[in-house]
């Protein structure tokens, strides 16, 4: 089994990643929660820009709107249960009125958020672009897409279900979901519903997937963070964790001290630990078991055999990562398993580390492999 260490190195790479992002601004979007300030490691090699996209004849509109969350109300971290979100409408949106269209719900990252994938200013995904290349080129057919911001006081929800996080699992799946086909032009059943993600989002991915097999039907899940559970926990993150007091001290945190806190919001709540309201596994030198169970209960490799008879009822299944990511073989383990089970998926590398191939894989894998398996017929249940 994976160590928390291992991890938290998996946790590098979109963390710097991320701290980076969020430092750039974005002309026409705003971040939800205040901006970090911790400088990425120097071991990380971030792009200028992302590749260029081919040229589009058609263009969608990306619209930036606020979705209460109910599931969200009353969360012990102080988020607000109105959560930015951005919806890409395809190019025939506007024109063709009568028209029905299948939804991606896509995930971002942690420490990231959907301003960085759908705002003006791009780093590694331009997202509107990779949209409109492919329905201007055919090789997918138009949908929606969607991306909620889960980037709260703690750098990123998990999407977990918590008192002090929120309950994140039910936003998304009930109240992000209504509130999309109550307001555009859905094919409001599950076969023409997918869900997918990078990092923390394909995470999501595979967590949600697990639970809601009547609210999806397809899942892509992209360089999946946090998939095994826990052996040790006495590392130095742990122990930086302990010194956290305030979100004001988080701020100043390195980049693992951030993810063990956020994991222990997600997965280890406890609403009598004011200010922050959470428990950790190891502390003060003592083990705690009860709250380490918890952590890896969460962890989807450990989830999935209680989850079978759902993941059987999905349609399609990807699973990709790079060669170069630190990630690979905790996907690789989840890719055995799922064989394992007879649940029916794809496995796919390619050569990249965990940042540099989501444009290229949204262009030419994620978005066909959606279209491809998505209904867009209204009448298909």
């Amino acid at each position: 089994m994976k160590s928390l260490a291992s991890r938290i190195t998996g946790f590098a790479t979109l963390l710097a990643l991320a701290c980076v992002l969020i430092a750039v601004p974005a002309h026409r979007l705003q971040a939800q929660a205040p901006a970090p300030t911790t400088p990425a490691p120097d071991q990380i090699q971030l792009p200028s820009a992302p590749p260029p996209v081919p040229e589009a004849s058609k263009h969608g509109i990306v619209e930036r709107i606020k979705v209460h969350g109910q599931s969200l109300e009353g969360n012990l971290e102080g988020d607000s249960p109105d959560r930015d979100v951005s919806v890409y409408l395809p190019p025939s949106y506007p024109t063709d009125r009568h028209r029905r269209y299948p939804v991606i719900y896509l995930l971002h990252g942690y420490m990231d958020n959907d301003i960085n994938w759908f705002g003006s200013h791009h780093i590694f995904v331009n997202a509107p672009g990779v949209l409109d290349a492919v329905f201007s080129d055919g090789s997918a057919r138009e949908m929606i897409v969607v991306m909620p911001s889960a980037y709260t006081i703690y750098y990123g929800s998990m999407y977990s279900n918590s008192v002090t996080t929120g309950d994140w699992e039910d936003f998304i799946a009930h109240d992000l979901v209504s509130y999309i086909d109550s307001h555009y032009r859905t094919i409001p059943n599950r076969m023409s519903r997918g869900l997918g993600g990078h990092s923390m989002g394909g995470y999501g991915t595979m967590r949600l997937g697990m639970k809601f097999p009547d609210v999806f039907s397809s899942l892509y899940a992209m360089s999946a963070c946090c998939l095994a559970p826990n052996a040790t926990f006495d590392t130095p993150a742990m122990n930086k964790a302990q010194t956290v007091k305030s979100a004001a001290d988080l701020a100043k945190m390195d980049f693992g001290t951030r993810a063990v806190v956020a994991s222990a919001a997600a997965w280890s709540p406890d609403p009598t630990k004011s200010p922050l309201y959470y428990d950790l596994p190891y502390a003060d030198g003592t083990f705690h078991p009860l709250i380490a169970a918890q952590w890896d209960a969460n962890a989807p490799l450990a989830m999935l055999p209680q989850y079978v008879p759902n993941l059987k009822q999905y349609h399609a299944i990807a699973l990709d990562v790079g060669t170069k990511d630190a990630l690979m073989a905790s996907i690789q383990e989840l890719d055995q398993r799922l064989t394992l089970f007879g649940i029916s998926h794809t496995y796919e590398t390619y050569d990249g580390n965990h940042i540099s191939g989501i444009q290229m894989r949204l262009l030419k894998n994620v978005l066909p492999f959606f279209s491809q398996n998505l209904s867009f017929e209204s009448s298909k249940h």
